[in-house]
Formats: structure tokens, sequence, C-alpha cells
């Protein structure tokens, strides 16, 4: 399998084909992994059409895509028959696929549930029965000595062992899919910052084709882009995208930070493969956990706590609108009352590390506050109803009016969406064709 460096120095995109103005069939507005997979996936299945991704930053994937942990779920966690069940099995089986096609580097290293505790072992039976309802292949429950064959450093009563777990970089799989829209005639302008989403009132300028590409979507610096149909793909911005076209205000999405640990290079021989808990269901978050790398490093957590900014990475990083947003919605206050205890509990190991390793020791009793390093953080686009409940599935919304017939939001595409893209992308190319009879 080719190195990571190898198909890194092979995505080099070409310049934008739309500069200040233009038209398309269908433009799809953000370009982290689920924009990119759509974006793809809508190209290949309308050649004839003309699709143009308008990303706000300067690259593809910066944000969710670029800072997650790089898990290639198997689909245990999930209500089976729900969605996000059926999406990550059938998504995980197309991403290993297309990485084999494309050469992208990966590792199926597999994962542990890890029950550390006797009260946990029911929970874990209930996994691994949830896991089979959904087709993951060959989960299995496996003892405390089968554990130390597995991981010899971890120690455990019981865990559920799912070996098609993997690891994968992801944003070098979403500049991939970007890579084969480019390739199939799709334009991709980054630096477009979307401020507006409006009906326009007449022809652009020098057109003989009437209002044939009737929306038009204004950057922040004043650019225009017309075209027949919209599909957001906002993430952290998926409210905030909708409500400027009209949509209701929720779900809102209440941006989360985590922080990882590293362990120190010396030390990686304690982890081989993914390291989970039981998820406790009191809880509204999943938990610390191990994760190995494609680059051969180590990463432990993530915590969860508030951010103060939309993409907040850094611990002082504020944004006063996304603060006074996020404090001002009913639903986050309902949330921190009923997690109260919880979220202080995040807050203290966020800031003292030798009470996160505690945790982490559970697991691995090896490991010592000296083995490890503050690491990389990422921010999660949480989506939250005014009842402060977490919005556990996907959110399509497009509005009323005229406007709402051409618009399509992506409110809301939760954890494992890296995982699902290719089969998320499949599910959202039917909607768009549904709704615009494409």
């Amino acid at each position: 399998m080719r190195p990571a460096g190898f198909v890194f120095q092979r995505l080099r995109f070409a310049p934008p084909r739309l500069q200040h103005r233009g038209v398309c069939d269908v433009a799809v507005v953000g370009g982290g992994i689920v924009g990119l997979a759509s974006a793809r996936e809508l190209i290949l299945r309308h050649p004839n059409l003309t699709f143009t991704l308008l990303e706000k930053e300067k690259e593809l994937a910066l944000h969710q895509t670029g800072h997650n942990s790089g898990v290639i779920h198997s689909g245990i966690y999930y209500t089976p028959g729900s969605l996000k069940a059926r999406l990550c099995v059938k998504g995980a089986s197309l991403a290993y696929s297309y990485c084999d096609s494309k050469g992208v580097p990966y590792r199926r290293c597999g994962k542990l549930i890890v029950a550390v505790e006797r009260e946990e072992v029911p929970r874990l039976k209930a996994l691994y029965e949830r896991g089979l309802k959904n087709g993951v292949k060959e989960l299995r429950l496996i003892d405390a000595r089968a554990i130390r064959e597995r991981e010899p450093y971890c120690r455990g009563i019981m865990a559920l062992d799912s070996p098609h777990t993997g690891i994968v970089d992801w944003r070098l799989v979403a500049l991939t899919y970007g890579k084969d829209f480019q390739q199939a005639g799709g334009s991709i302008v980054t630096g477009f910052e979307v401020s507006d989403i409006t009906m326009a009132t007449e022809s652009p300028a020098g057109s003989s084709e009437g209002l044939k590409y009737p929306v038009v979507i204004r950057s922040s610096k004043g650019e225009e882009v017309r075209c027949r149909y919209v599909l957001t793909c906002g993430g952290l911005y998926s409210d905030r995208l909708s409500e400027i076209s009209g949509c209701r205000a929720e779900p809102r999405i209440v941006p989360f930070r985590g922080d990882y640990l590293v362990l120190k290079p010396e030390k990686n021989y304690l982890i081989k493969g993914n390291i989970y808990p039981v998820p406790d269901p009191r809880f509204p978050f999943l938990g610390v956990h191990f994760t190995p790398r494609v680059d051969g490093s180590v990463w432990l957590g993530p915590n969860a706590v508030l951010a103060f900014k939309r993409e907040g990475y850094n611990l002082y990083d504020f944004n006063a609108k996304d603060f006074t947003d996020a404090l001002s919605f009913r639903g986050l206050q309902k949330l921190v009352l009923k997690n109260v205890v919880y979220g202080v509990g995040e807050m203290y190991r966020g800031l003292f590390l030798s009470a996160q390793v505690k945790i982490l020791q559970k697991y691995i009793p090896e490991l010592s506050r000296s083995d490890i390093v503050r690491g990389p953080s990422g921010v999660r686009a949480q989506a939250l109803d005014p009842d402060g409940n977490l919005v556990d599935d996907f959110v399509f919304d497009g509005g009323v009016g005229e406007l709402g017939s051409r618009v399509l939001h992506i409110r809301n595409a939760p954890s494992p969406a890296a995982t699902s893209s290719l089969a998320i992308a499949e599910m959202i190319a039917d909607e768009l064709e549904a709704r615009f009879s494409l």
C-alpha cells in the first residue's frame, strides 16, 4: 500500500473555474467530508449537469473532517433499524473498498469495548446484541484472557471484539473525493463564505436565458453564484446557513470541544488497536478511549466541554456571537442542568491531566502521567433540540416558499458521518433527486 505522503502529492486541486460570478445547475455549500462526498455522488449520477462546490476556507476539509480521531466505525452503538446504524455499516464497507481503489492508506486494527466493572457487563452484552442486529461482521464477546492476547497491557473482565473497526486519515479521504469531483467536471471555489441565499429578481447581466438560474448565493466579500438548486452541508454552521434562507432556527448547533492527549512515541507499544469504554447511558458523550493513528501515534481521549467559538480548537478561543448564541439557547441550559456533575468533571479533567490519566489507567494500568503530552483538539457540531436532547439522527430542511422548493439543508449529519460518508452521499443524492426532479 502506498504511503500517505505519496497520495497527498497527487491531491493538488486545479484553480476554480468560477472566480467572482458564475452559474451552475447545483451549488453545494460546504467542503467537509459530507459535502465533498455528496458533490461527488451527484456529479457521477448526473454528468450532464453543472456542479459547483463552495467552501469558506482556503482549503477543504479543515474543520470537523480534519480534526477527528480517524476511526472507521463498524456500527455497534446505534439503534437497530435507524439511519445511523444502516448508513454506518454500509458506509464502512464502502469506505474500505474506496480506499483500496484509490490507494488511500488505512489499517483494520480492530476495537475492543472493555468492561472493567461487573456492572458494565450487562450493557456490554446488550451492545453485542445490538451490533448483531445491525449486521456488524465477526463480533464476539471475549474474556479477560482473550483481552490480554489482543491487548497485552489492557485489563478488563470482558470485552466486545470488533475486528472490522479501522483507522484512516479522513481528511485525505475527503480530499480524494474532491479530486474525483473535479475530474468529473465539477468546480471547487474556496474562500467563498456564504452570507445570503435568496431568489433573484432579474437575470444575470449579459444573460439571454431569463431566470434559468433563479437562486443567488452571495459571499461575505460580495461575490455571487447563481444556480437552480442548492445543497448545504455546513457542519458547525448548518443552522445559520438554514436560517439565512428562511428556515427555522432549530435544531441549534452547539459546539463542544474535545481535547486529546498523545502517548509519547516510546510508549506506543502499550496500544495495538482501538480500546473503548462501555458507554454509560447516564452521560451524553462516549467517554475517553485509546485510538492508534495511521501515522503511528496514539491519541487518548477526548473529553467534552463547551467551546466558546464554533471553530475554537484552543482553550482561549472566543467568539462573542457563538458564545452568546450557545448560552442563551434553552436547549443547552437544560442539557447543562441535567448533566452538571458530568460537565464539571469534564472541565476538571481537561485542566488537570492526572485526573484524565486516572480514568485511562482503569484500562491500561501501566500508563503514567509522564507517558502523555497534550495533543490536538476537535470541535463537534452537536445539534440540540429545545428540551436539551442531543439530536441523534439526520435532519433535512428546505423551508417554505419558492426558495424552500430549491434548497436542501443537511442540518445534522452526526457521528459517524465520516465512516458513513459514501452511504450518506447516496441518501442525500436520492433526497435531492426526489425533491428537485433532477
